[in-house]
């Protein structure tokens, strides 16, 4: 095995481990928000519909920071 191949590997490993890890962010706020609507909607259930579309949303701009974090490592290798 040549240098350069080590390296490559090594370095491949390391964003593999790197992006697990900045998965598990989007993971905890996933799990609070929703956690938190169920209370919520448990305690007042007759706002379930308006907490369930701000859930939504919130679900969404946490899901674009997991893809935003898969998407950077090709958007900077292009470069």
């Amino acid at each position: 095995m040549d240098a350069t191949t080590v390296l490559a590997q090594i370095s491949g490993n390391i964003a593999t481990v790197g992006y697990g890890l900045a998965a598990i962010g989007p993971a905890i706020g996933l799990g609070i928000m929703i956690g938190k609507t169920i209370e919520s909607t448990a305690r007042q259930p007759e706002l379930a519909g308006r907490l369930q579309t701000t859930m939504f949303i919130g679900v969404a701009f946490i899901e674009i920071l997991a893809l935003i974090g898969i998407a950077t490592p090709f958007i900077f290798n292009a470069l």
